[in-house]
């Protein structure tokens, strides 16, 4: 299949273009060390960029500072960006608490936040996840007992991705202990910086540091940190879930870093003989199953945009399909990467090991971090199996 573009689609794409390879850090062209171990600092340089030209945030509405462009218009940012290696911004503002601000959030709270979200001064982490409340997050037991105007806010997070370098955490709370498990949860803003909150890093399986548990003793928060109406959070968080499971799922090019990576084993003189990874999949297919993935996130995407739906079936089941298949594309793509690398280090002697000026240790870390971070891509926004039960319920009322 194909997608058809227009004249004007492809002249907004040369613009695209032409901005990346004018603004676009030198150290990123063409390096498979960006990923899950990007230096905060390169990141936070890019977004100010995308920010000064008016292009953080596509999908916010224009009057938050949005770009106004069509569904076709960001699909073809979005593929410019990841084809140029650009790195990926970080997403808990941006796709996650900003969408869930503009459309549900006071006045106030726009005004306060909505703008140093956009411009990447701010970075926020996902208090979701507890030891006990993984995929069935409404088991979740951290507590906000409300006292005049303050929540008093005792609990524990887990897997809280750069809750080490965020300045707030956006949290799912339990303020009602006699409702359903999902009537009696709210949505809290939290500044990380308020006493009696404690980060405790987890180190994981690839050796990174971008994890952590998060511990609430009598952490007071205001009580117009509430988004919404207290004990509605869960509706909330099911539309907050639709923008992460998205980005999760529609990031085109899925194959970016393995053909960085091939070209850097090209440049070390190393013959791969056939076994380079390459999937056996014939090309044509690989391309038609790469087109409809791409087609599904570009059919539905204004029903994500910040401010639109709340997050009804006909947006949830689109995102479903499209982080599952996003999922296994990743891991697959990071497999054949870590399989390149491991073929070219052991086919070269110790002393070119050593002293080989395309080999980096950077390299090597962020190849194996990478596939050992995308094992979790099968897992975090809700594992296959939990998708399959997400979409058979949305559709077949099972």
């Amino acid at each position: 299949m194909n997608i058809d573009f227009t004249p004007e689609d492809e002249a907004f794409r040369d613009e695209v273009r032409g901005f990346i390879a004018a603004n676009l850090p030198p150290e990123c062209a063409d390096s498979p060390a960006l990923g899950v171990m990007t230096d905060k600092s390169v990141v936070k340089r890019w977004h100010k960029t995308l920010y000064e030209k008016g292009w953080a945030a596509p999908a916010w509405p224009e009057a938050y500072g949005g770009t106004g462009w069509n569904a076709t218009q960001r699909f073809i940012f979005n593929e410019e960006i990841a084809r140029a290696n650009a790195p990926r911004l970080m997403p808990f503002g941006l796709t996650m608490v900003g969408p869930v601000t503009c459309t549900f959030g006071s006045a106030e709270q726009k005004s306060r936040h909505l703008q140093g979200i956009l411009s990447g001064d701010v970075w926020w982490c996902q208090g979701y996840s507890e030891p006990g409340a993984g995929s069935d997050l409404a088991s979740l037991k951290t507590r906000a007992v409300r006292q005049g105007d303050h929540y008093v806010v005792n609990g524990q997070k887990i897997w809280t991705s750069y809750a080490h370098e965020a300045d707030w955490i956006f949290c799912l709370v339990r303020t009602e202990q006699s409702a359903k498990r999902q009537e009696g949860i709210s949505f809290l803003l939290i500044d990380m910086r308020t006493p009696g909150i404690e980060v405790r890093p987890i180190i994981s399986i690839a050796g990174l540091h971008h994890l952590n548990e998060v511990f609430f003793t009598n952490v007071k928060v205001p009580v117009q940190n509430l988004i919404g109406e207290e004990n509605k959070g869960w509706t909330y968080a099911k539309y907050l879930l639709v923008q992460e499971r998205t980005s999760i799922g529609g990031v085109p090019s899925p194959g970016r870093r393995l053909r960085i990576s091939r070209r850097w084993h090209e440049r070390s003189g190393t013959r791969m003989g056939g076994v380079d990874g390459r999937s056996r999949v014939p090309a044509q297919t690989r391309g038609d199953r790469s087109q409809a993935h791409q087609s599904r996130i570009h059919e539905s995407a204004d029903s994500r945009r910040c401010g639109g739906g709340k997050g009804g079936w006909t947006a949830i089941v689109p995102a479903e399909d499209r982080r599952k298949r996003g999922s296994a594309g990743f891991g697959r793509t990071r497999r054949r990467s870590r399989r390149l690398l491991y073929r070219t280090i052991r086919a070269r002697s110790p002393a070119w090991r050593r002293q080989r000026t395309g080999y980096r240790p950077a390299h090597t870390r962020n190849v194996w971090a990478d596939y050992g971070y995308g094992r979790a891509a099968s897992i975090y926004g809700g594992s296959n199996e939990i998708q399959h039960d997400v979409i058979s319920k949305a559709i077949l009322n099972l």
